[in-house]
């Protein structure tokens, strides 16, 4: 029986939480881009919804559960999907919701954050600079801080696309996910972990943002200075002590892998698969593109965690 925090039943449960419209995303195999990497591929579409990524699975039940025990405002550190998601939770609950993000994160995800009427708040610095603000911000005015990969209705939302690909499971042999705080790798890792142990959990993060991935590998934090890397929706540098240690109990392997890899498989999501993606989302398909052959003849599933990108900063990269 694995050891972690989430809890099987609880993530069952989650699901009548979730507002229908975040749930039961396409799934399907992608024959063309499968062609192309020498495997057999299926996508898993997290961004067919609102907020345009799998975090509203998390912020519906935060908002659930904070609604029902008469909270009426929130706080959260975001690179930009999880405030749009916060907001489009939080909104339909009457909650009140602060966002903080760096200045420089995706205009696009900004715009829709002030689109959800949530107030946003803008730091210098990257996304740890925001999260020490939103801790400041939570303790001020005595609202609830939601903390992503750290609360657990963030990874028990994940967690229910891993009761998604379950059902389909025993056709894959590998589940290529994202890894940037782990809520999702943590998550959907503990489902197939659960209910398909045979699968391969394989987390992906960008060689410029490893600190989570060399966490892992070294079996305790490992923290970074800085991070490099397009991908900014997994560009964190403190992983939580609590959330490795989910991590070390449901992932087989950690991988990372380099921006050019990450480019080409957006690129290629456009191509084959007419996915406008961001750069996150690409990750999966970058690890296969790294090391072809370790994935050669197998069935992969990825997912496609989120397509809330800078349109500018996209048609730059996969005309490149």
């Amino acid at each position: 029986m694995l050891t972690t925090r989430l809890d099987l039943a609880r993530i069952r449960a989650a699901r009548r939480d979730i507002d229908p419209i975040f749930l039961d995303t396409p799934l399907y195999q992608c024959d063309a881009l499968g062609r192309e990497l020498g495997c057999t591929v299926s996508i898993k579409l997290e961004t067919a919804n609102p907020v345009r990524s799998f975090k509203a699975r998390g912020t519906e039940l935060f908002a659930t559960l904070l609604a029902g025990h008469g909270g009426t405002a929130a706080v959260c550190a975001s690179a930009g999907n999880l405030g749009q998601a916060l907001g489009w939770s939080g909104r339909r609950r009457g909650l009140d919701v602060t966002v903080v993000a760096s200045r420089r994160a995706p205009a696009a995800k900004l715009d829709r954050i002030h689109a959800l009427g949530a107030e946003l708040e803008l730091v210098d610095g990257d996304f740890e600079a925001a999260r020490e603000r939103a801790v400041s911000i939570a303790q001020q005015r005595g609202v609830r801080l939601l903390e992503d990969s750290l609360d657990i209705e963030t990874c028990e939302g994940a967690a229910t696309i891993g009761l998604e690909l379950a059902d389909r499971a025993p056709s894959f042999d590998a589940v290529l996910i994202a890894l940037g705080g782990g809520a999702m790798a943590t998550g959907v890792g503990y489902v197939l972990k659960t209910l398909s142990p045979d699968v391969e959990v394989i987390c992906v993060q960008p060689l410029g943002a490893p600190a989570l991935t060399r966490s892992w590998h070294q079996r305790r934090v490992v923290t970074t200075d800085s991070t490099d890397t397009i991908a900014d929706g997994v560009a964190g540098r403190y992983p939580i002590p609590a959330v490795l240690d989910d991590l070390l109990a449901v992932a087989d392997d950690a991988v990372l892998v380099r921006e050019a890899s990450i480019v080409t498989g957006m690129r290629m999501l456009l191509e084959r698969a007419g996915q406008v993606v961001e750069p996150s989302a690409a990750l999966g398909v970058a690890a296969v593109l790294e090391d072809r052959d370790r994935f050669a003849g197998r069935h992969v599933a990825t997912i496609i965690c989120g397509s809330n990108v800078d349109l500018d900063a996209y048609h730059h990269w996969v005309r490149t």
